[in-house]
């Protein structure tokens, strides 16, 4: 009772309002500030922003004990690791890396991808992106992303991420926003989405 007749008054009213204006002003100015900053690290990162190519360690090649792999983690059966190897989850060692001596494990896998880049296995996406030959693919793929992948891939910092980010489905992956252009090969690393299928 007390406070229905409170709301009533005008300057009660008043002050929500100027509250209520108050505290939309500086919410619409704090994101305007972040959107801002983060426009400005864009630019500042584009400009000197430059991918690692060559893997740190690569077990074909070495004796050397790696002391941690990052991997491609989401896989329920499999994984690929940051050198390429894909394994099933069994075969993944304490260092994230795959066991190279299990015999399931292969390096730079494209069993399941098209000429085009598509694969049906996105961990073999990760793999066959990993190629060394894929380096140049990718390189003009950076050099002509869109704007609007621009926040996407200047965040990433190496071969292993770039090919994660790539090969997960994405917008060009899906025609309607409800159905896969071809879903038998929807995880791509390549230039161009995948092809239409018919329905």
């Amino acid at each position: 009772m007390v406070l229905r007749r409170l709301l009533r008054k005008r300057w009660v009213l008043g002050v929500v309002f100027g509250l209520s204006l108050i505290y939309f002003l500086t919410s619409t100015l704090k994101q305007e500030e972040r959107t801002i900053r983060d426009r400005t690290l864009l630019e500042v990162r584009d400009s000197d922003h430059h991918i690692q190519w060559n893997v740190k360690f690569n077990l074909g090649n070495s004796s050397r004990q790696i002391s941690q792999c990052r991997n491609s983690i989401q896989g329920k059966n499999l994984l690929t690791d940051e050198l390429g190897y894909v394994c099933e989850r069994e075969d993944l060692l304490v260092n994230g890396c795959c066991n190279v001596n299990a015999p399931s494990t292969t390096q730079y896998v494209c069993k399941s991808c098209l000429a085009n880049g598509c694969c049906s296995v996105y961990e073999f996406c990760v793999s066959c992106c990993l190629q060394p030959d894929k380096q140049p693919l990718l390189e003009r793929f950076l050099n002509r992303a869109a704007e609007g992948f621009q926040n996407l891939f200047t965040a990433v910092e190496d071969h292993f991420e770039l090919c994660l980010a790539k090969c997960r489905t994405s917008s060009q992956s899906v025609q309607h926003e409800n159905t896969y252009r071809n879903p038998q090969a929807k995880y791509c690393y390549g230039e161009s989405p995948p092809e239409l299928q018919p329905v």
